[in-house]
């Protein structure tokens, strides 16, 4: 049997390319799960712009995969044939080093990554180690928690790693997929927020969404900031969100790749207590958390579908800010059925 996919081009053309793939068999522990919905992140244009160098010739992106259980490895016990299940960017670790036995399995020198070590989600079928799905909240639909598998993780770690006290003043730079869903929970939990982004439609997304104010990329909130997020890949606007921090306030970069940061004027951008932080992948317990709480403060992501053949043209408008909010492919019908 084959199944249709889109690989990454090989190295110095961008894009992606159509190809016919065999249906992968899950091993032992692993499940073989039939897509229905896969989010486009950002991550995923980096690794077709090769900004993100990919594992492997060839290799099949996309890790926000919502489908439902086809096959079942030997030693699976906890899923069976026919649940409904998500695929996200942590694909295993090795549950041995210091950093997982101390909870930190995100750090994991070993770790490996859905649509970066092994193929992902831009096909009609993907394989994840059991271990590593996500049982999903029935209130969502596919498009809305597909994006929740990545962005919302992500953006959920972020705001922890943030450190932003309760009820405080957040500032969120860049206003897409990750970002429209965090503020969802920053503005559900108490706080205030104020968005930099640039694109007009975002700043119109952010107010809908309870910001207090919006403003350019580069421009100053109208108030101090106990914390602030930088989702934009935009190492420019690392000096920027700095400045607009009060004192002991941080910031928490929260992409994969950054452009270039200037140089930093320690007492314009670090005295008084303020620090940097980035984030790095997340932890299984970081989805958990996240789907639950989703569900509690009833998150929905904006979500823009587009059909698995337009794949490129998903892609593109990511890369030229055409998606308010997040995009999604829709690759075959949540049926349940093979």
């Amino acid at each position: 049997m084959t199944m249709r996919g889109w690989a990454v081009e090989p190295s110095g053309r961008a894009g992606l390319e159509r190809v016919q793939r065999p249906v992968p068999e899950p091993g032992p522990d692993e499940l073989l799960v039939r897509v229905h919905v896969c989010g486009v992140c950002r991550t995923d244009l980096h690794l077709a712009l090769h900004e993100l160098p990919p594992r492997r010739p060839g290799r099949i992106p996309g890790h926000e995969v919502v489908g439902h259980v086809e096959d079942v490895g030997s030693q699976v016990r906890e899923l069976a044939p026919g649940d409904r299940v998500g695929v996200a960017w942590l694909r295993s670790t090795c549950g041995q080093c210091r950093w997982c036995r101390r909870g930190a399995e995100n750090l994991c020198p070993r770790s490996t990554y859905t649509g970066w070590d092994a193929d992902g989600g831009y096909a009609d079928h993907v394989t994840v180690p059991a271990a590593y799905a996500y049982a999903l909240p029935d209130a969502l639909e596919d498009t809305e928690v597909a994006p929740l598998l990545c962005a919302g993780i992500i953006g959920y770690r972020a705001l922890r790693r943030a450190q932003l006290p309760p009820g405080g003043r957040l500032g969120i730079y860049g206003f897409g997929a990750s970002a429209h869903i965090t503020a969802q929970i920053a503005v559900a939990q108490g706080a205030e927020l104020h968005v930099m982004t640039r694109g007009a439609g975002a700043r119109d997304l952010a107010l809908e969404l309870g910001a207090a104010s919006v403003g350019d990329a580069y421009d100053r909130p109208p108030v101090d900031l106990d914390a602030a997020i930088l989702f934009a890949p935009v190492g420019t606007l690392v000096p920027t969100a700095l400045a607009a921090l009060a004192a002991g306030g941080t910031l928490a970069v929260a992409g994969i790749h950054l452009s270039d940061v200037p140089v930093l004027d320690y007492q314009r951008h670090l005295f008084r207590e303020r620090s940097i932080t980035s984030v790095t992948a997340n932890t299984r317990a970081d989805g958990d958390e996240l789907l639950t709480l989703a569900e509690r403060l009833q998150v929905r992501p904006r979500v823009t579908p587009y059909p698995f053949e337009e794949a490129s043209r998903a892609m593109s408008d990511l890369e030229d800010g055409r998606v308010d909010g997040a995009a999604a492919l829709v690759v075959s019908a949540s049926t349940g059925q093979a």
